[in-house]
């Protein structure tokens, strides 16, 4: 039997236990509800369960929604118009979900513990980030060009610069300064120019 490092979960082969780490990947994710799944066709499957109750298409990016209101708020987000504020910190936000998660950053609450650790996080896909990247040696992100495997996503994007000689692609709107990393233009836009704007 084949275990699942991040579930315990056992398998009979080592390509079931290769397609089960999709879901923790989340390789195939429905842009939808947010479900992960092992594979391509189980996703396509799942898919059609919501076009036929949310008749309400984007045009921008084909997410469905029950209402035509929820399309509204949604298209907030390619509009850029952001029309929910913090009350704390003056950042806006184009989604009040987006808000909500925000406020958990100036509260000292921290509801998500890790097991393992016991060290605390506001959100959920936080805890599970830091599972992945601290407790786990699961690298299911590889690099093309050199064959070297990443924990996260973001890291295998970052590496990528290095063969394709694009090194500071994040420049400042502001400014001329230009950055390797978007966290570091965010860094700078907010300590720089008191913009939060990349935040949302």
């Amino acid at each position: 039997m084949y275990s699942c490092n991040e579930c315990e979960k056992q398998f009979s082969s080592k390509t079931a236990v290769h397609r089960h780490m999709n879901i923790h990947t989340c390789k195939y994710r429905c842009t939808e509800c947010g479900k992960c799944f092992q594979t391509n066709n189980s996703l396509a499957t799942h898919r059609q369960s919501h076009s036929a109750d949310r008749p309400f298409e984007c045009t921008v990016c084909s997410k469905r929604f029950k209402r035509s209101s929820y399309l509204v708020q949604h298209s907030r987000i390619h509009s850029g118009v952001k029309m929910y504020k913090c009350l704390v910190c003056d950042m806006a936000f184009s989604q009040p979900a987006t808000l909500h998660s925000h406020i958990r950053v100036h509260n000292t609450d921290k509801p998500y513990v890790c097991s393992l650790c016991n060290k605390s996080f506001t959100r959920s896909s936080d805890l599970q980030l830091h599972k992945r990247c601290v407790h786990s040696n699961i690298r299911p992100y590889q690099c093309q060009c050199c064959g070297q495997r990443f924990k996260i996503n973001r890291e295998l994007e970052r590496h990528v610069r290095i063969h394709t000689g694009n090194t500071k692609q994040y420049s400042c709107g502001h400014c001329s300064d230009r950055f390797t990393r978007l966290d570091q233009l965010k860094r700078h836009l907010l300590k720089s120019h008191n913009d939060g704007s990349l935040l949302d």
